[in-house]
């Protein structure tokens, strides 16, 4: 009898990527594979890849070199390339590393299985990419990284022409699951003792449902505050030209959509987001900014900044700065521009130089985090819901302290009382006091109170028995959770 064959799959990029990467791991275990726990040993390693930014490519690449001696000694053992890059750069990749045994589209993640025996069976690299979505991955098996927590996929793709993002491309048109499939996934997600939902899209704020209803999404999230037992619901990531105030009611009024808000900036700047087709301008930007505070007083707001993108003088860089000074900011994405490939913006004249690009980033960046810092410190006193969290933020040895989300999805640590005697588990509720702030979390050190143990605490009990997810993330250092799905 042939012996289980075991994998790995390591991921880089956007949320997208990680639920796709889910779907993979689902794929290969439902064709029999199981995870390994050393990469140098396992028969299988899945990269899903990355192709918004260069050092992606680059990072991509250099594990592929490193895997090449496993490769040599362990001819058996095979390594996949998927995802956004696999679809730009298709038989590339294998010119580049003709140790790869596959390469497979952002549309074909189910025939996965079926291409590693091909491989096998003829001893030669098997490129399949197709153009085009045959079916929503949310048909396929999903082995999820969390048994509380889900993503929820409702539109891929994207209509958007921005210059500097090769997403559409790779990704086609945007194309919505119907509100009935969505919500039917998500009670299955409950039942099973997810508590915690993410609606993910390219720009989710475009869905329409399958009807041409601007107030789709908005009714979306309504219609999630009906599911019974879903304790909270995100989404990632909206677009400044599509958002609407029904969006922001509808997150007031529906009281397990959580007050926070990821809305992408990109650049404060009107010249530069007229060159990067981003559709707004800083005024509309602020415009909404002010209105979701007047709904959602509660809220931490979050974006992504772009720095030095083609034509950025020293005066669009103060404007960006100037902008997020006034938009005080929980936290933010940033990102040196990077030239994609078959982007209009990757040919566009007067790049940036990266020494200048980089200085400018520097700046931003002690920037976004002086006012994150100071942001945290109005929570200082405050009793925050907390759901637990595994993989989350530190490990503290001598403080014991447990890392988790707040509504707003601020980092959280919080510590045991003396004499506690249940201990939270993933997915698990409980209210506690906020005694110290830095920029990037927050620490409870009192008032630990009204614990809840929930479905998910008990599905992810159940789950340690039988932990199969093994997802390496490689995306970038400091990531908050609930980063965008496309820069």
């Amino acid at each position: 009898m042939e012996k289980t064959r075991t994998y790995q799959v390591i991921t880089y990029g956007c949320q997208m990527n990680v639920h796709d990467s889910e779907r993979i791991a689902g794929v290969l275990e439902r064709a029999g594979y199981r995870p390994g726990p050393e990469l140098a040993e396992v028969d299988l390693v899945v990269f899903n890849t990355c192709a918004v930014r260069e050092n992606a490519d680059n990072r991509l690449y250099g594990n592929l070199g490193r895997l090449a001696p496993f490769k040599a000694d362990r001819p058996d053992m095979q390594i996949a390339v998927g995802g956004c890059m696999a679809q730009k750069d298709q038989g590339r990749v294998v010119e580049k590393a003709p140790w790869v045994d596959v390469v497979f589209g952002t549309h074909n993640l189910a025939s996965l299985p079926l291409l590693l025996e091909r491989a096998r069976v003829e001893r030669v690299a098997q490129v399949e990419i197709l153009d085009a979505l045959e079916r929503f991955p949310s048909t396929l098996p999903t082995r999820r990284q969390a048994a509380y927590s889900g993503w929820v996929v409702i539109s891929v793709g994207c209509d958007n022409t921005c210059t500097f993002c090769i997403v559409p491309a790779l990704r086609g048109r945007r194309i919505d699951r119907g509100p009935d499939d969505i919500l039917a996934e998500i009670e299955l997600l409950v039942a099973s003792g997810v508590q915690e939902i993410t609606l993910l899209g390219q720009n989710v704020n475009t869905y329409r449902g399958g009807a041409d209803d601007r107030d789709a999404f908005a009714k979306l999230l309504r219609a999630c505050g009906q599911v019974e037992g879903l304790r909270r619901v995100r989404f990632t990531s909206p677009h400044p030209k599509d958002f609407t105030d029904s969006v922001l009611v509808a997150m007031a009024e529906t009281a397990n959509v959580m007050p926070s808000l990821h809305m992408p900036l990109q650049s404060g700047s009107d010249q530069i987001l007229r060159r990067m087709r981003r559709s707004y301008r800083r005024d509309r930007f602020l415009g909404i900014l002010e209105r979701a505070r007047r709904h959602l007083p509660e809220a931490a707001i979050t974006t992504d900044v772009i720095v030095g993108f083609p034509g950025e003088t020293e005066q669009d860089f103060a404007d960006t700065l100037d902008l997020v000074r006034q938009a005080r900011f929980a936290g933010a994405f940033t990102f040196l521009y990077s030239v994609r490939p078959g982007t209009p913006a990757a040919t566009m004249p007067d790049q940036v130089a990266p020494e200048v690009a980089q200085e400018r980033h520097r700046r931003l960046v002690e920037l976004v985090d002086q006012i994150a810092w100071e942001e945290n410190k109005l929570q200082l006193g405050r009793q925050v819901e907390v759901m637990f969290a595994a993989g989350e933020g530190r490990k503290d040895a001598h403080t014991k302290r447990l890392s988790g989300r707040a509504r707003d999805n601020r980092l959280v640590h919080v510590a045991l009382p003396e004499g506690w005697t249940e201990r939270p588990r993933p997915g698990d509720l409980a209210w506690a006091t906020v005694t110290y702030a830095a920029p990037h979390h927050l620490v409870a050190d009192a008032g630990l109170t009204g614990l809840v143990r929930t479905s998910g605490g008990d599905a992810w009990e159940a789950a340690q028995g039988d932990r199969a997810a093994t997802v390496g993330l490689a995306g970038p250092a400091r990531r908050p959770a609930a980063g965008p799905v496309v820069p």
